[in-house]
């Protein structure tokens, strides 16, 4: 199956990481991205991919553009036969969901209803999804499995989520030509081997990791935990973390999967494995040999005592498993942030 994949929002941390896998796989990706999550480097290019260019001796075609210009977007697909598409692209901060609901809805629906409408016209049938374990809600149930419930989700930015993965199942419905995977992620850290791509968020971090890291290299004085009250060992949020290339691996297997004509699918990727807030910032201080000073905040909105996956239906239908734990995610988180102190600008 291997040729052109479009990848929405392909310079971005998940994205970029993608990227890398698509080309070590033999295929050719065609990246779309208008900067929101990525950083702007030489030639108008993501820093991500310039240096994956460099780094993999290779040529990436990319393209600046919004999927909210439905003409940009048709332009793209007249010049290319694509035999899939990664959709990756989307704004994707809980807090600021919350905080500004109307416009993730306007931008993560509307850009993905472009996306499948141009994909029909063209005749492109094939959609590997980037969605989110905050599809699920409040775990009623723990591991997390693809049977559990979903749609009382507790934030805005899981709500579209959950609405995509619905447009995406009634348009396979609809269409029986059509293959869809939509893959929940639980929560990606860490960076490629090369410390040369990686997590770059643009003004505070949003995610754990990526602020624990920018107090250990001290662009930061102390994280924030939010919440010590919850019903957890140590009162602390805890998670499913998972390597960002074990989570682009899985992309890869989910594009192999679309071959045998599997209709729509969804999978859990995660290790299985939830670690607390705390264990993370231990974890983090041994990779660093940093300490890493925290101070307890209120709990945010939205947020669930904890979430961790049941990966194995992956493991049985994609031949998909997660291989690095704990230790190699912070030694390669640590890698990326000492290396580059202040990001991909620096």
């Amino acid at each position: 199956m291997a040729g052109k994949v479009l990848v929405t929002g392909g310079g971005g941390y998940i994205g970029s990481h993608c990227v890398v896998e698509l080309i070590e796989a033999g295929y050719c990706p065609v990246v779309i991205d208008n900067f929101c999550n990525s950083v702007r480097g030489e030639g108008d290019v993501p820093e991500s991919l310039r240096r994956i260019e460099k780094f993999l001796k290779t040529s990436i075609e990319f393209h600046e553009l919004d999927l909210l210009d439905r003409e940009g977007l048709e332009n793209v697909f007249k010049k290319h036969s694509f035999i899939a598409v990664m959709h990756f692209a989307g704004l994707k901060a809980v807090g600021e969901s919350v905080k500004k609901p109307l416009l993730y809805y306007q931008v993560n629906l509307t850009a993905s209803m472009n996306l499948l409408q141009v994909m029909q016209t063209h005749g492109v049938h094939n959609l590997v999804f980037s969605s989110s374990a905050t599809v699920y809600g409040d775990p009623q149930r723990l591991p997390i499995d693809e049977q559990h419930p979903v749609g009382s989700c507790t934030n805005p930015y899981g709500k579209t989520k959950f609405f995509i993965e619905e447009m995406i199942t009634d348009q396979c419905k609809a269409n029986k030509d059509w293959n869809a995977i939509a893959l929940r992620y639980f929560n990606p850290i860490g960076a490629h081997i090369s410390g040369l791509i990686g997590e770059d968020p643009q003004g505070i971090p949003n995610n754990l990791l990526p602020y624990v890291a920018q107090v250990a290299i001290g662009r930061r004085e102390h994280l924030s935990v939010f919440g010590n009250d919850y019903d957890t060992p140590d009162g602390t949020g805890v998670r499913d973390y998972i390597h960002v290339v074990d989570l682009a691996k899985g992309h890869i297997a989910a594009l192999k999967k679309l071959q045998d004509n599997c209709g729509c699918k969804v999978y859990n990727l995660g290790t299985g494995t939830g670690y607390s807030v705390l264990q993370m910032v231990k974890a983090m201080e041994k990779a660093s040999g940093k300490k890493i000073a925290c101070q307890v905040a209120p709990r945010r909105t939205g947020d669930v005592a904890s979430c961790y996956a049941d990966p194995r239906l992956a493991a049985e239908e994609l031949r998909w498993k997660a291989e690095f734990g704990l230790e190699r995610m912070c030694e390669d988180l640590w890698r990326w942030q000492s290396s580059n102190p202040t990001g991909f600008s620096g």
